[in-house]
């Protein structure tokens, strides 16, 4: 089945959080609507889909802070595995970042996630050897 990369759209939000929670990327913590807002206001051209007629089967988000780019919410429908969808949306991603100047592209794996890292090595994306620590603004 085709598909295609594009923008993101406020009609996609119920579709998009739903792709998220069926592939484990929600976190109580996080409210997904609230994130889809707060990529809206910054870079939006930067939240994008993978579509399939009116279905969303796959989305990335990134963003570029004038340092580095970031990559979040990288997910493809189940039972879409396999199709490309992923290195589609990674590609489209790292395009965009690449022509805003971006030099160097990262993402976060959650440790409990680490199926996914050879998924990303055959991406190029490498380990980094660092540690990430973070801080909630937001409580």
């Amino acid at each position: 089945m085709p598909f295609t990369i594009r923008e993101f759209v406020d009609s996609d939000t119920e579709q998009v959080i739903a792709l998220w929670h069926a592939r484990g990327l929600t976190r109580p913590w996080n409210d997904p609507a609230a994130d889809i807002l707060r990529k809206l206001s910054v870079q939006p051209e930067l939240f994008l889909v993978a579509a399939d007629q009116n279905a969303v089967v796959g989305s990335v988000m990134a963003g570029y802070d004038g340092h580095r780019g970031w990559l979040y919410y990288l997910a493809s429908a189940a039972d879409r595995a396999g199709q490309g969808i992923g290195l589609a949306l990674v590609a489209e991603a790292e395009t965009r970042l690449s022509a805003m100047g971006c030099p160097k592209v990262q993402l976060m794996v959650r440790s409990e996630n680490d199926g996914v890292l050879s998924y990303y090595e055959a991406l190029g994306y490498e380990d980094a050897e660092v540690l990430v620590r973070g801080k909630r603004l937001d409580s």
